[in-house]
């Protein structure tokens, strides 16, 4: 049987459901297998293929997860636009948990991720001097503000590896580099769909301050127990933004 979606939705921690009604599909892609079945979610006229980035039980970490077989079963599906959210840890002292950051750019500091589909025998140099949709991301700065939350348009994620938290010293390193928040899946996921030519947007939950701040010796370096209370305090906020920025969409 053929199915089809229009928009995709891809979960990060602690967002591994969108819905209890939906239709569960295996997809098989040329790259394996996604990180789980992709539930078929209805949004009024328009149909929702999510996706939970580390599987339903968050079992893949975040260097284990195949980017491309995730974002090629999405586009098989048909889907036009992309919706990635995720968790960050924050690096500066005003962008605080609970907050928001509809990125505009990534830096990566990941290694050894399969990071592109093209390969030989088809070769491309592809920009990625814009990875995120301006469009999209105008429209979920919009939606966030209408449900009432803080968020910051605009920000550099880097990207590690995981599935550690920084060291102090590397959050020093990733300020001076210029980055805002620091997170461990957004490459190569963003720029794979920029090579699949569908449009994403980074919707970042603020979770934690990392490893700390050093100018606010009262702000502490994260702990797993401080990022799943801002998961539960947060997650029908995500939900509620996703569906409604859906909405706006025009596919």
């Amino acid at each position: 049987m053929y199915y089809s979606a229009d928009i995709g939705v891809i979960g990060g921690s602690g967002l591994y459901e969108l819905s209890k009604d939906v239709k569960k599909i295996e997809v098989d892609t040329p790259y394996g297998k996604p990180s789980d079945d992709i539930s078929l979610v209805k949004a009024g006229a328009k149909t929702i293929a999510f996706l939970p980035r580390h599987g339903k039980d968050h079992t893949l970490n975040p260097s284990e997860i195949n980017y491309r077989a995730n974002i090629y079963a999405l586009k098989s599906l048909g889907v036009k636009a992309i919706i990635s959210p995720c968790c960050v840890g924050s690096l500066k002292f005003e962008i605080k948990p609970g907050d928001f950051v509809v990125t505009d750019q990534f830096i990566n500091l990941t290694s050894g991720r399969k990071d592109t589909f093209f390969e030989k025998p088809k070769v491309n140099h592809l920009s990625s001097a814009h990875p995120y949709d301006q469009k999209l991301r105008v429209l979920a700065m919009e939606t966030a503000k209408e449900c009432g939350i803080t968020a910051h348009f605009g920000g550099t994620v880097v990207v590690i590896n995981g599935p550690r938290f920084s060291t102090v010293a590397e959050g020093r390193m990733f300020t001076i580099m210029g980055a805002d928040v620091v997170n461990m899946t957004q490459y190569p996921e963003g720029y794979l769909c920029l090579e699949q030519e569908i449009p994403v947007v980074n919707i970042a939950l603020v979770t934690d301050y990392d490893a700390g701040l050093e100018d606010h010796p009262d702000i502490k370096p994260v702990t797993n127990d401080d990022v799943i209370q801002v998961l539960n305090e947060n997650s029908e906020k995500v939900k509620t933004l996703i569906f409604k920025l859906v909405e706006k969409l025009e596919v």
